[in-house]
């Protein structure tokens, strides 16, 4: 049924795009300087133990001028750090400061929260299925 396919796509869209505004949203609450692409970084940053500029632009799929802006808006904020890599000292390898886990600890707490609530209905199975789909659709964009 071709037709049910294209409401469900549509509907996908719809949602998601609602839920990155929800998710922006959210992150301008919880800090109003950082914004959620710099959020994000920085929490990459933080799970990789660093990396460097080039390494988030390839992953997320953004320009490098892009990531040069928030990188710069996060070392501004003292949430990041550049170290020479010690294997190639040319290369600067991004570091979250103390400061920056401070700041991913702390909201992540809340952010757990505010997901265990949203989804405190949802059985282990549902869980499970969803996150699995995000992965599946992630990987597929990622892929492009």
């Amino acid at each position: 049924m071709p037709g049910t396919r294209d409401a469900s796509v549509d509907t996908i869209q719809r949602e998601l795009t609602a839920f990155a505004r929800r998710a922006r949203a959210t992150a301008a609450r919880l800090h109003p300087e950082l914004p959620l692409v710099s959020y994000t970084l920085l929490a990459h940053i933080d799970e990789r133990e660093g990396c460097r500029a080039t390494d988030l632009a390839a992953h997320y799929l953004l320009d490098k001028s892009t990531v040069s802006r928030q990188v710069a808006s996060l070392e501004r904020l003292g949430l990041v750090e550049r170290r020479s890599d010690p294997a190639d000292h040319r290369v600067q390898v991004l570091h979250p400061t103390e400061a920056g886990t401070r700041l991913l600890s702390s909201t992540h707490a809340s952010r757990r929260a505010a997901y265990q609530e949203r989804l405190g209905d949802w059985s282990a199975e549902d869980l499970a299925r969803f996150a699995d789909y995000l992965l599946r659709y992630n990987s597929a964009v990622t892929a492009e």
